[in-house]
């Protein structure tokens, strides 16, 4: 199955519907870039679930292990772990029910894209949500 990401429109309207982004593999390290684009949309009014095992809080939010940790709707799972384990982590997105999977810039794999899509849950990979939300804000 080819990859087919969202149109312009499509990002728009989930940035503009979303509310609640759990960043799988968010560092608590201001110079890593997840932490600068996570700390971008929690200022843009975005809440930010760090989802880390390894910390206990990241831009002033309690870390959790894993996205099964989280209670309540998950709007966006955005991911910042390397290609290999993006199938690990969709899998794990449509166990909880998140409305939608979004790899970081860099990221795709086709697995996880079939997983996702074959279970409705809209998939992003290879774009960046602070860019994209800075176009649509």
């Amino acid at each position: 199955m080819p990859i087919q990401y969202p149109n312009n429109d499509e990002i728009k309207t989930l940035l503009h519907e979303s509310k609640r982004i759990a960043v799988v593999g968010l560092s608590p390290n201001p110079e890593r870039t997840s932490y600068m684009v996570s700390e971008a949309m929690q200022k843009a009014g975005y809440e930010i679930i760090p989802v880390n095992p390894t910390a206990d809080e990241i831009l002033g939010v309690k870390a959790v292990g894993s996205l099964k940790e989280i209670e309540g709707d998950i709007d966006i799972v955005n991911v910042f772990r390397r290609s290999e384990f993006l199938p690990e982590v969709a899998r794990e997105t449509i166990e909880v029910g998140a409305k939608s999977f979004w790899a970081q810039l860099g990221l795709e794999n086709e697995e996880a894209y079939e997983l996702l899509t074959t279970n409705g849950v809209q998939t992003v990979m290879n774009r960046c949500i602070k860019v994209e939300h800075a176009k649509w804000k």
